[in-house]
């Protein structure tokens, strides 16, 4: 199939890619110059694993290519997909870009007299697609939905830095309609892929992706809040707790002739740490959350897991001054700067929270990570002038008292062995494994020593 993509970010870009790798005929739009200039020359835009590999190969087999105007990716296309920022604003989604591009979307399908069917994939609270999407393709085109153009939505199920190997291997795909033959094409579109379907309205399709991920942040909150409780009493270890929740047949079956384990990914959700990130967890619980409130129904838990994320970051701090008092002028290095590992974004990252509480305690604060300095210097603003960036961290440890394992980059695990006798290791995300911290002080979340 021919399709245009609306949009060149982690969605956008990488489902472009993947759904060429397919064999699709794939045009992405976006009106930085820049950007397509050099996804033509298959030069990744983003840092995404597996991504410059990908497009290089789709860009030679001729299958992918970008271009700054919409109607000439339209062209010849049966889908055009939207994959556009929906950027939070006062805890609401923001559909400037939505709006902006169905108009672009409806004008170029003013004159044609051949069936386009317009797919939404950017996150939209639901009621989105088939009320403003509809409404605007609708005007700008002066065609009615089912004649002229159908219309879909199909949510993302995608981790940063996993992207591509989720795409090509996702354990579902939603396929939201609003008309028959837009479903059609859906389906056409993903037959190369052997996952289960579902089927439902664009409603629906846009409360799956919202169901998803406010679920899995509650529990990451549940585990936080369990996690504090075991530090404040002191003497139990969280770790421990949540290895005997784990072993809960309801969480984690038991399979085969041996009754082996299942460990399922889920089980990755109830690992306590400093509070989640990104551009889709806080996000879109806060999106659902004021959709709620506008609808009447307050959305009281959603609002918790909030809560207990804001203050998440701030228990570093806390048990860092419970065990080892004031703060003021101690050498501390902290580690990992994006908001999980294999990807330089930082939004919403807790290291943003955690370094602005240590500068608050008028601490020395040096701080690294692989890719994501840059865009954490600008999200952090004019104070990051107080915050001294290595690229070499391993020499940095040398100078450092306390040392906060924030992000859980691979190359972070070396801690283990070259931490030294007089500093204290703080590993916030439990990426580390305590036993094997010989010299150094060990300290996390979810546990304190009573002795």
């Amino acid at each position: 199939m021919k399709i245009a993509i609306v949009g060149t970010g982690y969605v956008g870009l990488a489902s472009g890619v993947c759904l060429a790798a397919k064999g699709h005929d794939v045009i992405c739009v976006d009106k930085n110059t820049s950007i397509v200039e050099r996804l033509n020359r298959a030069e990744a835009t983003i840092h995404e694993n597996g991504l410059p590999e990908l497009l290089e190969d789709v860009c030679n087999a001729g299958n992918f290519r970008a271009t700054t105007v919409l109607s000439d990716a339209m062209e010849g296309s049966e889908l055009v997909l939207l994959a556009v920022g929906t950027p939070s604003k006062d805890g609401e989604i923001n559909l400037e870009y939505i709006r902006a591009a169905a108009a672009e979307i409806g004008a170029s399908l003013k004159d044609r007299d051949d069936h386009v069917s317009v797919i939404v994939k950017s996150t939209v609270v639901p009621g989105t697609t088939d009320t403003v999407v509809r409404s605007v393709v609708e005007q700008a085109s002066g065609k009615t939905l089912g004649e002229g153009f159908g219309l879909g939505m199909n949510p993302e199920f995608l981790r940063e830095g996993e992207a591509i190997e989720d795409f090509m291997e996702p354990d579902r795909i939603v396929l939201g309609h609003e008309d028959a033959k837009t479903l059609d094409r859906l389906h056409e579109l993903y037959a190369p892929w052997d996952s289960d379907k579902v089927a439902v309205n664009t409603r629906t399709a846009e409360m799956i992706k919202y169901a998803n991920n406010s679920l899995l942040a509650v529990q990451i909150s549940a585990v936080n809040e369990i996690a504090n409780l075991s530090a404040a009493i002191g003497g139990v270890d969280v770790m421990d707790v949540m290895d005997g929740v784990h072993k809960d047949k309801r969480w984690n079956p038991m399979t085969g002739p041996d009754n082996a384990r299942v460990n399922p990914a889920i089980l990755t959700y109830l690992i306590p740490g400093c509070g989640f990130g990104g551009s889709c967890f806080p996000k879109d619980v806060q999106a659902l959350h004021a959709q709620g409130n506008s609808a009447g129904v307050p959305m009281e838990m959603l609002k918790a897991v909030l809560s207990v994320n804001a203050n998440q970051p701030g228990q570093v701090r806390r048990i860092l001054e419970m065990e080892l008092g004031d703060l003021a002028d101690r050498r501390v290095l902290l580690l990992g700067l994006a908001f999980k590992p294999e990807t330089d974004d930082v939004r919403e990252s807790a290291s943003l929270a955690i370094a602005s509480d240590l500068l608050d305690s008028r601490c020395q604060v040096m701080a690294h990570d692989p890719i994501a300095t840059e865009n954490f210097i600008s999200s952090f603003g004019p104070r990051a002038s107080e915050i001294t960036f290595k690229e070499d961290w391993q020499s940095a440890l040398e100078d450092a008292e306390i040392v906060i394992l924030a992000t859980s980059w691979a190359e972070y695990s070396a801690l283990s062995d070259l931490a030294k006798a007089d500093q204290v290791v703080f590993d916030a995300r439990r990426f580390l494994q305590p036993e094997e911290i010989q010299k150094a002080k060990y300290l996390t979340i979810g546990y304190r020593s009573i002795h």
